[in-house]
């Protein structure tokens, strides 16, 4: 007996869905399942006007609807939440300069913005929600990575408190993903015409996964959850000279210094963390500290998993899967022509 969740006739809504993960999402998700509607909610009319006409002529046009509201806003979310059986959580302040320099809004929005929607999801009757977050929640350095570690809680302790409701809360965690907005490498591919590219590090690394990976991990989490999961993808990494000297090989490296609240490496799971990690084929799961609702043997995708070991670590430097030129440029292309 299959006990995955049939997204089948849902309504699915998804916060800051006007991003690069929106988009995506809501392509491959019309294309895998049979969806009632995807609501769009997100702050920019522009973003929302610029989605409605991308996706004019499309077969599931008439199956969008687009929210304009902010996750500040309880209130609206409850209006927005009305009658949606599934919410993907992606609005989020991401920009780890700006969360630096801006360090209250940020907790408004990842903190108390994600505190809202656990709150309108449970009383509206939302029956499943996939929180997105990023390896930069994982021992923290920087404010963005604190309010996101900080929301990851919040949703996965949300399960504790649904009642007898049927709400239940995830989350997944993933790295840097291929030519999102902000990512290295449209910055990369905007630079290399002046004909010098800076570095921060040429030691750093990163995790890297692309949209379509993406979207497929967070789908296939809505399908198999519980509730309380952390899922966390297997994933490779990059060096950042390897991708500069496959974005522009003739181009000169200037070496400008790791900036503030960034990291050498990226982590996705701590060994502290590792004490409640299960290790399966392409994936891990963090269990909930709080597991008096987490019934694993429910779960499909839990079965046949190991343990970690207690000194484990997921980081982006020992990593046992990396990224070569010919692999980097074919992700490049891949992201070209999505474009």
């Amino acid at each position: 007996m299959d006990d995955r969740y049939d997204m089948n006739g849902k309504v699915v809504l998804i916060t800051g869905g006007t991003g690069s993960f929106g988009k995506k999402f809501i392509k491959l998700a019309f294309e895998k399942y049979d969806l009632k509607k995807i609501i769009v909610f997100s702050r920019d009319e522009l973003k929302q006007f610029e989605m409605q006409n991308e996706f004019r002529g499309s077969g599931f046009y008439d199956r969008l609807r687009y929210f304009i509201g902010d996750i500040r806003d309880k209130d609206r979310l409850y209006r927005a939440f009305d009658g949606v059986d599934v919410v993907i959580h992606a609005a989020a302040m991401k920009q780890v300069p700006t969360a630096e320099y801006n360090p209250f809004e940020a907790v408004k929005t990842n903190v108390m913005g994600g505190q809202n929607v656990i709150d309108a999801a449970i009383d509206c009757g939302v029956e499943r929600v996939v929180a997105l977050s990023t390896d930069k929640a994982a021992n923290p350095i920087n404010l963005y990575g604190a309010t996101k570690l900080c929301s990851d809680k919040l949703f996965i302790a949300a399960n504790a408190y649904v009642g007898k409701r049927s709400t239940r809360f995830s989350v997944v965690r993933y790295g840097n993903v291929v030519g999102s907005r902000g990512s290295v490498v449209p910055f990369f591919l905007a630079r290399m015409n002046e004909g010098k590219i800076p570095i921060t590090d040429k030691r750093m690394t990163r995790f890297w996964i692309t949209l379509n990976q993406g979207v497929y991990f967070v789908l296939n989490a809505v399908e198999s959850m519980n509730g309380g999961e952390l899922f966390v993808p297997k994933i490779p990494s990059m060096n950042i000279m390897d991708l500069a000297r496959t974005i522009a090989p003739d181009c000169e490296y200037e070496i400008i210094g790791i900036r503030p609240g960034e990291k050498l490496h990226e982590m996705m799971i701590s060994q502290d963390d590792a004490r409640r990690t299960i290790e399966f084929d392409d994936f891990y799961v963090i269990e909930p500290v709080e597991q008096d609702w987490w019934q694993p043997e429910k779960i499909p995708m839990l079965k046949g998993g190991k343990r970690c070991e207690e000194n484990f670590e997921y980081t982006s430097d020992n990593n046992d899967q990396w990224l070569d030129e010919a692999q980097l440029r074919k992700l490049i292309e891949l992201h070209e022509n999505d474009e």
